[in-house]
């Protein structure tokens, strides 16, 4: 009996392919393939070698003895924590720039939003997709880096010349990373948004972050409430200030009355005697953010940014679904 098949029969090798994303989700993964490589592949990169380093790193330090032996290395002097720096501070401008303003205002500007919503799929539909890409590309990365930055610097931050609260740390470390690079990927979206051309958006979307790489290094350190400790001046601070950021630094007297540091700063030893005796002045005292708020100032920011996030994301569905294509 012959076993030809029929022509109702479909072919194995003509079925199609089963696919991980489909519709609309693979659309638009397809459309921007080339920033997706790029932008997962330099956190992958990055990961990776973070991890090396810290292999590195470790491996030197056990073989001098550390935590037993005191040893002197500061990983801030290797050009490869350099490299790792940089990339973890510019990715917040990569993701604004390339991946944010491009993705609604390149569409609109080359007609392809237009074509994409008059293919069965609504502007809503095709904006949440184009959403989701964008977060979900954003999100990956936040945590792939913040992960592997923080487990590094985490148990060796005492070989880290970079302050707890300096950008370098305090922004790649913990919630903060993947709360950042949210933020600043819808701020390049909602600046696409508004312009609709993609160089100009572009443009603006880089002034943007270096505008809020300023305005965010005078919000850190304000994260939470200064603590103020006064001890005899001209003595030594204790041990467990050592890992405190110092905010600022007067002087003071019996009756707890501050002053400028600079109060007796007077040409001569007799001058600055006579200020310190007609002052009362007894006391050092500093102003300062201890480590153990880090923690609290690290979610504090991660809760600005998400809201942030929320707010510039509901004002571009708001904006794209009242405005025509």
């Amino acid at each position: 009996m012959s076993t030809t098949p029929t022509l109702t029969e479909t072919p194995t090798a003509l079925r199609p392919r089963r696919r991980l994303l489909r519709g609309l989700p693979w659309l638009i993964v397809r459309q921007h393939r080339t920033a997706l490589a790029c932008v997962l592949g330099l956190a992958v990169v990055g990961t990776l070698w973070i991890v090396y380093q810290r292999y590195e790193m470790v491996q030197f330090l056990d073989a001098r003895g550390w935590p037993e032996k005191e040893v002197r290395y500061a990983v801030d002097d290797s050009r490869s924590y350099g490299y790792i720096s940089s990339l973890l501070s510019g990715l917040p401008l990569i993701l604004a720039v390339f991946v944010g303003a491009p993705l609604i205002a390149g569409d609109r500007e080359n007609g392809t939003a237009q074509l994409v919503t008059t293919q069965s799929v609504t502007r809503r539909q095709w904006l949440i997709s184009k959403l989701g890409f964008a977060y979900t590309l954003a999100l990956v990365c936040g945590l792939l880096l913040s992960a592997a930055f923080t487990w590094w610097w985490q148990p060796h931050r005492s070989f880290f010349l970079s302050q707890w609260v300096e950008g370098r740390i305090f922004d790649n470390t913990g919630p903060v990373l993947p709360a950042l690079l949210l933020f600043m990927t819808a701020a390049g979206i909602t600046i696409g948004v508004l312009l609709r051309r993609l160089v100009p958006a572009m443009a603006v979307a880089l002034g943007f972050t270096a505008v809020f790489s300023y305005v965010w290094d005078e919000i850190r350190i304000r994260l939470d409430s200064t603590r103020m400790f006064t001890y005899p001046k001209d003595t030594d601070l204790p041990a467990r200030f050592d890992e405190a950021y110092e905010v600022d630094r007067w002087v003071g007297n019996a009756q707890g009355e501050l002053f400028g540091w600079g109060t007796c700063a007077e040409a001569t030893d007799k001058a600055q005697n006579a200020c310190i005796e007609k002052h009362g002045i007894i006391n050092d005292v500093i102003e300062y953010l201890d480590y153990d708020q880090m923690a609290t100032m690290q979610w504090t920011a991660a809760g600005l940014l998400l809201a942030g996030t929320a707010l510039l994301t509901g004002f571009v569905l708001w904006r794209v679904s009242r405005r025509p294509l």
